[in-house]
């Protein structure tokens, strides 16, 4: 067994590879052989020590979303057996309906070991089966980004607008699902590069956030004043002010990320519009299985940056943290 472990905090050159003697599958657990796995800004968090109240772990092996193969099952196993593709879900304890805080118990890659290895024991329950269109390095991308975006645009409506924010894994995802759905998608981005990119996956408008920083003006604009009927809001509260500002009257607002970082929220925003804000955290199984099925039958395919080899993890950290990517970056573990 061959994995990576987070060495000292902040430091992507302490992201060492290590050698271990195989584990054996106990009662209600399976051995995968994972083939690939994906990053998260969540994974550049947990190695800066800055992921809510989760302290940095020294030894963990990061990462919690991975694709492969099952390879043996212990005693018990009823759901999978050996040469089953599969995934691993984010949070293994969440089987389905609303989260509660047992399930923040068990974070892999955060506070219990991750899938930066190329084997892995996880119990029966935190797996799904994959669709089958899939490569295991596109499967890898799902776990995270794709079940919060299905969960972020599963009530969106035929006819709606959409605003998805930059060209990150759940954005992306947010408008594959979104345009699946019949609802038209305006997208923020910050290069005329990545416009002309989210113009071939679909999306109806694009603003340029560096060219018109007061973008929130740009999206009422392009509804016709209305606003969008949905935001996909990844910057907090950097950024979640003009999202407001943005979104129809009576619209939602999935609050998905921090990248933004700093800035202050003035609370005369609200008043200026009503609109309702939710968490979109990580769905459960149940959720994951659900966009698998939609993904098969819509054969969606993920967008995927770059393809790292395993030796190459420190390169994938590196290249994920510049926030130069379009879309997942991925490791593959078979190398």
């Amino acid at each position: 067994m061959q994995s990576f472990h987070l060495g000292r905090q902040g430091d992507i050159d302490r992201l060492e590879r290590e050698v271990h003697a195989d584990p054996t599958p106990g009662k209600g657990e399976v051995l995968v052989r994972v083939r690939a796995s994906s990053l998260n800004y969540r994974d550049i968090m947990i190695l800066e020590g800055r992921y809510g109240r989760v302290p940095f772990i020294p030894g963990l092996i990061p990462l919690s979303d991975a694709a492969g193969e099952v390879v043996a099952v212990g005693e018990a196993v009823t759901r999978f057996r050996s040469g089953d593709r599969v995934a691993l879900t984010a949070l293994p304890g969440w089987l389905a309906g609303k989260i509660t805080p047992e399930v923040l118990i068990n974070q892999p890659g955060a506070n219990r070991p991750g899938v930066l290895s190329d084997i892995k024991i996880v119990q029966e329950d935190a797996l799904v089966a994959l669709p089958e269109s899939l490569s295991f390095e596109e499967a890898a991308t799902l776990p995270g980004a794709a079940v919060t975006a299905w969960v972020a645009v599963g009530h969106v409506r035929p006819g709606e607008t959409v605003l998805v924010q930059g060209t990150g894994g759940v954005s992306l995802f947010a408008l594959l699902f979104a345009k699946n759905a019949g609802a038209r998608v305006i997208a923020t981005t910050s290069s005329d590069e990545k416009a002309e990119r989210l113009k071939v996956l679909g999306v109806d408008t694009v603003v340029n956030y560096q060219r018109e920083p007061e973008w929130h003006l740009a999206v009422r604009e392009a509804t016709g004043g209305r606003g969008a009927d949905h935001v996909i809001e990844i910057g907090g509260t950097g950024t979640l002010e003009r999202s407001i500002q943005a979104a129809a009257m009576a619209g939602h607002i999935e609050l998905v990320g921090t990248l933004a970082g700093g800035g202050s929220l003035d609370a005369a925003a609200f008043a200026r519009n009503i609109v309702t804000i939710r968490w979109a955290s990580v769905g459960s199984r149940a959720d994951f299985e659900a966009m698998n099925r939609a993904i098969a039958v819509h054969r969606l395919q993920p967008v995927i940056d770059r393809v790292f080899p395993f030796a190459e993890a420190r390169q994938a950290y590196r290249h994920f943290q510049s926030r130069s990517h379009f879309g997942k970056v991925v490791i593959r573990h078979d190398d």
